[in-house]
């Protein structure tokens, strides 16, 4: 290639809406600010820093052969260059403490899976939302038991208990990520057995960030593998049907005026207090679930019955749009940093422990994409929602995950897959665990 046909590609690449140039003079700007301590701090560092360096970062994913191919691409590079660089201490301490604060204090998390929850539910067909989650559950059912029944028989293989690869590996993968999953699960382990839950979770804690990355990359695969067998995948869209009434329609919002977008932050951060709210009042009653799960109910009771006004919907809609292509990275860039401990997924890396964390998650995989085939919906998304969805490390999984197979308007199925698959499995454990120790 010529060196004028290179400069001409050079000029024409785009990183975050800017050419080369000018987003060199910005990268350069927060490179020497951080080297000399003259960074800003809160949301203006962390928001800045975060959406600079994981469009970058994204941008590298996604142009690199075999990572955007098989790995998926932006998300997998953003995700675990951003926990290498705390592990490492590439960036100043100060930094990764205000972009820690930034994504889980100051709640950036919260504020992009509200906007993913709400836009996506309230911009989905109400007849095909009301059809496709009364077949969900018997997915997830299919992924748990294909998961853990996997994890046992091969655990068998390398002379492990199958009640050890089961408590141990199986359910703290499956079991929606560390809050929800793991820290829970120790708690059980603690009453059963008389262990000291520390003691426990020193073991759960590596089987469930291993469990995430594979979960994103097969996210990739599962994207690749649609790709190449279309019969095989709705693109997008969960459930089968010939149905005209039960197909999504892609509506050109009436209005995308600077107010629409207003509209639409209140609106999911509304729904976002409410579940907040009624978390709270059912914890004092002695039943401790998530808001998100909370929000997704009120979010698809509002829906289903017609309860939101069209012109609302659209603002939802529309704001959800806007998150999920301008700040998506950021996101993947900030769970890295604040969410994604490289010290413990070194630290399990042994050829035993790697091969049973594959195994539960092809097992979730395998067993969502059967039971989802025979309830009507599409074998990939079905895969993707409940089972690498139950696989991951709850909401930050999830959305890793689904940018990996590039099906984010999947976030509500998700979410039911973290929240409620990840309560079904504190149950179980409730139930395994004296029967397998005691």
């Amino acid at each position: 290639m010529s060196n004028t046909g290179l400069a001409d590609k050079i000029k024409k690449v785009r990183i975050a809406g800017f050419d080369l140039k000018w987003f060199a003079i910005i990268a350069a700007l927060i490179i020497c600010g951080c080297a000399i301590g003259a960074f800003p701090t809160g949301m203006v560092g962390a928001f800045l820093f975060l959406m600079v360096f994981g469009e970058l970062l994204n941008e590298v994913g996604n142009v690199t052969p075999f990572v955007k191919t098989f790995l998926g691409g932006g998300a997998i590079v953003c995700i675990f260059v951003g926990a290498a660089i705390v592990y490492w201490h590439v960036v100043p301490n100060g930094i990764v403490e205000n972009c820690s604060t930034f994504m889980k204090g100051a709640g950036f998390l919260d504020f992009y899976i509200a906007a993913l929850i709400t836009g996506s539910i309230l911009g989905m067909n109400r007849k095909l939302l009301m059809r496709a989650a009364i077949r969900y559950l018997p997915c997830i059912v299919g992924a748990v038991a294909f998961a853990l029944a996997g994890v046992a028989a091969v655990g068998y293989l390398f002379s492990m208990n199958a009640g050890e690869s089961i408590a141990y590996i199986g359910m703290p993968i499956m079991g929606g990520g560390m809050g929800a999953g793991a820290v829970p699960i120790a708690k059980v382990f603690e009453s059963a057995l008389s262990i000291p839950s520390e003691t426990i979770l020193s073991r759960l804690v590596p089987a469930v960030a291993l469990g995430n990355a594979f979960a994103i990359v097969c996210g990739g695969l599962l994207n690749r593998l649609g790709e190449a067998c279309p019969s095989l995948t709705g693109k997008g869209n969960l459930m089968r049907s010939n149905d005209p009434a039960l197909k999504e329609e892609k509506k050109e919002p009436k209005d995308k005026s600077v107010a629409s977008y207003a509209k639409g932050v209140i609106i999911s951060t509304s729904f976002y207090a409410f579940g907040c709210l009624v978390a709270h009042l059912i914890k004092l009653c002695g039943l401790d679930i998530h808001p998100y799960a909370w929000m997704i109910i009120a979010v698809a009771v509002a829906k289903c019955l017609n309860l939101i006004p069209e012109e609302y919907e659209e603002n939802a809609s529309l704001w959800y749009s806007f998150v999920s292509k301008n700040w998506t990275a950021a996101l993947m860039l900030g769970i890295g940093m604040a969410y994604t401990d490289m010290g413990q997924i070194i630290d399990a890396f042994n050829l035993q422990y790697i091969v049973l964390v594959i195994v539960t998650v092809l097992g979730a995989v395998m067993g969502s994409a059967l039971v989802g085939k025979l309830v009507g919906f599409y074998p990939i998304e079905a895969a993707i929602t409940a089972g690498l969805c139950m696989a991951n490390m709850g909401g930050t999984g999830d959305v890793a995950v689904l940018m990996a197979s590039k099906r984010m308007k999947l976030m509500p199925f998700a979410q039911i897959s973290s929240r409620l698959g990840g309560a079904v499995i504190i149950l179980l454990a409730s139930f395994l665990v004296p029967l397998f120790f005691g």
